[in-house]
């Protein structure tokens, strides 16, 4: 369906566009794409056509790069032009070529080279991600009586602008919705399947959406399956008695709380192994950055001894960064800005605890009642935005941003070694 469902016969021809969202890896961009061009390529002759990713980058690996390699099979001869002010693919097959320009939709300023684009059809990859904006700008773009619109999504919240302005109004736009799962992906063999399937909690936001392909709202604590008891698994009482590797997160406060935790990587485990963290408010002190240099230089301290770690800073704060680096403490030089994207970070503290690769030592209570009291932030649900309630003294989101940087590095790492 989805690859001829613009030819007559389909009896969905006079459609205008279609949808396909669902799971992660249910195999949605590679067909979508392929039909989008034989569509384009069966139709039109010197058209222009668009399509768009979050990132340039984005719709190039996770699109562009697939179709370079299956499209020369299907007698296409492809050009890729690599213009910083007009790049985009010149697609030949027998005597027609038609203009294939590609566009990032990462923010709302990001509409503005389309203000000169004049199309017979859009391709939107991870269109959940763009503006509505740029959505709509795009499809404006399109005035060809002919054209048709593609888009590719996975699950947000139910409030999200593109389930509430597009797929609860299928008929109204006229726009065919395929839903796919994991299942329906037959590059993907069984023991594939259920190593994705273990890397979320099943009672998790990330599982619901990632796995069944739900749209759903992300409700209540953050990490629903947070257990602190012993028995659980999470929070342990002993700690391995060596480290091959060491992250410090942190998380930076003058007036709100300043939050870092210790971690250690042994045996393809990660562990919280110690934390720091000071609450102005309720210490009636604001410390200034050179005291707080002391306090990580003494956090990087294990067994008696100095541990090079890298340190994950919130990359807004420079100047601290750039004290850092100049600090005598030569075990502390490993500065880095940390990886701010928070869905991000939040998976991958839920993948790392769902797989076993991470563990948090008893007597880091900050972090323990962090990952336990975390809430989502209903009011912004309601504006289609997932994030946590954001407080200042006696909210546990500072100890929670630490770690979501740290889990940044430490699942990366991870992936690299192929342990997750």
């Amino acid at each position: 369906m989805v690859m001829n469902w613009w030819m007559p016969e389909s009896g969905v021809s006079d459609y205008d566009g279609i949808i396909l969202d669902g799971s992660i890896r249910a195999g949605k961009s590679l067909p979508e794409s392929v039909s989008f061009v034989d569509w384009a390529m069966a139709t039109f002759n010197a058209e222009n056509l668009g399509m768009a990713g979050k990132t340039l980058g984005a719709l190039r690996r996770n699109v562009i790069g697939p179709l370079k390699r299956v499209l020369p099979g299907r007698n296409y001869k492809i050009k890729d032009v690599r213009s910083s002010e007009e790049p985009r693919l010149e697609v030949t097959k027998g005597s027609r070529t038609n203009y294939f320009y590609l566009f990032g939709g990462n923010n709302e300023r990001s509409q503005d080279p389309l203000l000169g684009f004049t199309g017979a059809g859009f391709y939107f990859d991870q269109a959940e991600l763009m503006p509505k904006s740029f959505v709509e700008t795009a499809e404006g773009r399109c005035s060809h009586e002919d054209a048709k619109l593609w888009y590719n999504v996975n699950p947000q919240g139910y409030t999200h602008w593109f389930y509430t302005d597009y797929i609860e109004k299928l008929q109204e736009k006229r726009l065919l919705r395929l839903h796919f799962l994991m299942t329906d992906n037959l590059s993907l063999s069984p023991k594939t399947i259920a190593r994705y399937e273990r890397r979320w909690p099943k009672n998790s936001v990330f599982y619901r959406r990632n796995i069944l392909g739900l749209w759903v709202a992300a409700e209540g604590r953050v990490f629903q399956f947070f257990d602190p008891s012993p028995d659980a698994g999470y929070v342990v009482s002993t700690l391995p008695d060596h480290f091959t590797m060491y992250l410090v997160g942190s998380d930076y406060g003058t007036a709100n709380p300043f939050a870092a935790t210790l971690w250690g990587l042994s045996g393809g485990v990660w562990y919280i192994i110690q934390e720091f963290y000071w609450d102005s408010v309720i210490q009636r002190k604001q410390k200034t950055n050179p005291e707080y240099i002391e306090d990580i230089a003494r956090l990087c301290y294990w067994n008696g001894s100095p541990v090079a770690a890298k340190i994950l800073i919130p990359p807004e704060e420079a100047g601290f960064i750039r004290e850092l680096k100049q600090s005598p403490h030569q075990h502390i030089s490993h500065v880095r800005a940390a990886d701010n994207s928070i869905m991000p970070g939040l998976e991958d503290i839920s993948t790392l605890f769902a797989t076993g690769k991470l563990k948090v030592y008893e007597k880091c209570e900050k972090t323990i009642w962090g990952f336990n009291d975390l809430l989502w932030d209903e009011k912004k649900q309601q504006q289609g935005i997932d994030m946590y309630m954001k407080g200042g003294s006696g909210s546990p989101d500072h100890i929670c941003d630490g770690n979501r940087y740290a889990a940044r590095e430490a699942a990366k790492q991870l992936r690299q070694m192929r342990i997750i």
